[in-house]
C-alpha cells in the first residue's frame, strides 16, 4: 500500500477489483482526446519543500489557498468535463526535476498507484512544460493534462457562440504550438523532390507547426473583424444614453445569478466553475428607477493560462468600455482573499486601475450561507466602506442597496436640468432622448415640453452649448433633496 499522505481520498467502489479495459499498448497516448466519462485521477502538488525554484504557473500568492482548497478546485474543474474522478491525492514534491517534474522514484511510485485504479487521465494541478507533459505520458501510460490543458479543454466545451469557438480555438493552437513533441516515425525527416535527386526536406514537426501558425494567423485576422465588429457596437452603444455596467468576478462567485436577478435574463446558472463563458447584455432598470446596460463576462480563475487572457482579450475588452465595475465575490468561500486577488491582476493585466480607472464596487455575494455571527461581522466591515455592499442574489438581499450604490457613483459626475422646448424643436428633442436620460416629461396645454433632463460627463458640454439659453442652473443639490 502507499503512504497515508499520498492517497487523499479513495472511493469505495475500488476496494474491489475495477473491471475497465486497459489502454492498447500500441495506441501513442500523446494522441488520445479527452472525453466526458473518463476516468480520472487529481492530483494537488505541495511545492511548499521547493523554495529555490519558481514554479511555472504558480501565482505569487498560492499560499493564501490550503491545498485542500486548491485540490478542491481542480476536482471540480474535472467534474465540469463530466470526467469521472476516481480518486485525488495531495502529492508533495521534495525537489524539482525539469524532465519529469518528479524524481524518478516518485514517478514510479506514481505510476504504480495510477496502475492499481486503472486512471485514463491525470490531471496534475500545476502547468506542465511540454517536455515533463510527454515523459510523464510514456512513464504511467496514460493521458496527463495540467491545469492550463485542463481550463481549455472546459472553454472548448462551453463556448456557444462563433466570437467564443475562436477565441477556444486560437487559445489551444497557442498551447498546442509548443506541444508538438511526439514519438518515433512521425518526426523523421521526409524527402523533397521526386526520386533520389531531392534533399532532406523537413521535418514532419516542422510541417505541423507551419500548419498551426496558418490556421493561428487565420483565427487572428478573424477575431480582429470580430474585435472591429464590438467596436462598432460600443460606438452604438455610447449614443445610448445609459451607462454600461459590468460584472467581473471569480468563477462560480455568483455573477450570472445577480444578473439574473437583477435583469430578468436567463443566463445559464449552475453550481459549477465556468458555467457560462459568452458574455451577455441587457438593458436593467434598478429598483431605484434607473435604467442601466448591464454586461455579465466570463468567470476569472487563479493560474488563468496566458492563452486564454490573450484569446478572450476582445470579450474582456468591454469592461474597458464600462462606466462602473461590480466585482463580484463569493464572501462564503475560505479562499475569497486569494480570488479578490486573482481577479484585481487579471484586471491589472487589462489595464484597469492605470489607463482605464473605472470605478469598482464590490459585491460581497452568497451573504446567506454565512453564520449569524459571521454575517454581522461582515456587515459591519461593509457599513465602514461605502465601495462594498453585502448581498444575496438568490434571496434578493441588499439588491436595493446595491442599486443606490450603483446610481450614487454613476450620477457623481452627471448633471440635472429643467428646461422648456417648443413644438418646433423636434431635432433638439430627439438629440437629448438619444444622448440624455429624460427623468420626466409634461406635455403643456400650448405644445411646450417642460423637461427634467440628466445628463452624463460625456455629453456635459455639448449639451451646454447647444441649449444655453433654455438653460437653468444645475439643479443636483435640489434633486438630491
Amino acid at each position: 500500500m502507499f503512504p497515508e499522505d499520498q492517497i487523499d481520498n479513495i472511493p469505495e467502489s475500488l476496494a474491489e477489483k475495477l473491471d475497465r479495459p486497459a489502454l492498447d499498448a500500441n495506441v501513442d497516448v500523446h494522441d488520445i482526446e479527452t472525453s466526458a466519462g473518463d476516468y480520472c485521477f487529481v492530483m494537488q502538488l505541495d511545492f511548499s519543500r521547493v523554495k529555490s525554484v519558481k514554479i511555472t504557473g504558480q501565482s505569487d500568492h498560492a499560499d493564501m489557498r490550503s491545498m485542500q482548497a486548491q485540490l478542491a478546485e481542480a476536482v471540480g474543474l474535472a467534474e465540469a468535463i463530466e470526467l469521472k474522478i476516481v480518486s485525488t491525492s495531495i502529492t508533495r514534491v521534495n525537489k524539482f526535476t525539469p524532465a519529469t517534474l518528479f524524481g524518478k522514484g516518485k514517478v514510479e511510485e506514481l505510476g504504480k498507484m495510477l496502475s492499481q485504479y486503472q486512471a485514463q487521465l491525470v490531471v496534475v494541478n500545476t502547468v506542465l512544460t511540454p517536455v515533463q507533459q510527454r515523459n510523464l505520458e510514456e512513464a504511467w501510460g496514460v493521458k496527463v493534462l495540467d491545469r492550463t490543458g485542463l481550463i481549455l479543454e472546459i472553454f472548448g466545451a462551453r463556448a456557444q457562440t462563433k466570437e467564443g469557438q475562436l477565441q477556444v480555438s486560437l487559445a489551444n493552437l497557442n498551447y498546442q504550438r509548443g506541444r508538438l513533441v511526439r514519438s518515433w516515425t512521425h518526426l523523421e525527416r521526409q524527402r523533397g523532390g521526386t526520386g533520389f535527386t531531392g534533399g532532406p526536406g523537413e521535418t514532419q514537426l516542422e510541417s505541423d507547426r507551419r500548419g498551426i501558425q496558418m490556421r493561428i494567423t487565420k483565427l487572428e485576422k478573424q477575431l480582429a473583424q470580430v474585435k472591429r465588429t464590438r467596436g462598432l457596437h460600443r460606438t452604438a452603444r455610447e449614443k445610448v444614453p445609459y451607462p454600461i455596467v459590468a460584472l467581473v468576478g471569480y468563477t462560480n462567485a455568483g455573477k450570472s445569478s445577480l444578473f439574473n436577478t437583477l435583469s430578468g435574463a436567463e443566463v445559464m446558472v449552475k453550481d459549477m466553475l465556468f458555467a457560462t463563458l459568452d458574455p451577455t447584455m441587457r438593458q436593467v432598470e434598478l429598483p431605484t428607477g434607473m435604467t442601466v446596460i448591464m454586461s455579465d463576462t466570463v468567470g476569472f480563475i487563479s493560474n488563468l493560462p496566458h492563452e486564454l487572457v490573450s484569446a478572450f482579450r476582445a470579450t474582456l475588452e468591454e469592461v474597458l468600455s464600462a462606466d462602473i465595475i461590480l466585482h463580484v465575490e463569493d464572501i462564503a468561500s475560505e479562499d475569497q482573499a486569494a480570488q479578490e486577488m486573482d481577479v484585481k491582476l487579471i484586471l491589472k493585466d487589462l489595464g484597469i486601475g492605470e489607463e482605464y480607472r473605472i470605478p469598482i464596487v464590490r459585491v460581497w455575494n452568497k451573504i446567506d450561507l454565512l453564520s449569524e455571527d459571521e454575517k454581522s461581522a461582515k456587515t459591519n466591515i461593509a457599513a465602514e466602506d461605502k465601495d462594498i455592499i453585502p448581498v444575496s442574489a438568490l434571496k434578493s438581499i441588499g439588491l436595493e442597496e446595491l442599486s443606490r450604490r450603483i446610481e450614487n457613483v454613476l450620477q457623481k459626475d452627471h448633471h440635472f436640468y429643467q428646461m422648456s422646448l417648443s413644438p418646433a424643436r423636434g431635432a433638439e428633442l430627439a438629440w437629448i432622448y438619444r444622448h440624455c436620460q429624460v427623468k420626466q416629461r409634461t406635455d403643456l396645454e400650448d405644445g411646450m415640453m417642460d423637461l427634467n433632463i440628466l445628463v452624463d460627463a460625456k455629453h456635459h458640454e455639448q449639451f451646454r452649448n447647444k441649449f444655453h439659453v433654455e438653460l437653468n442652473l444645475d439643479l443636483r443639490e435640489e434633486w438630491e433633496k
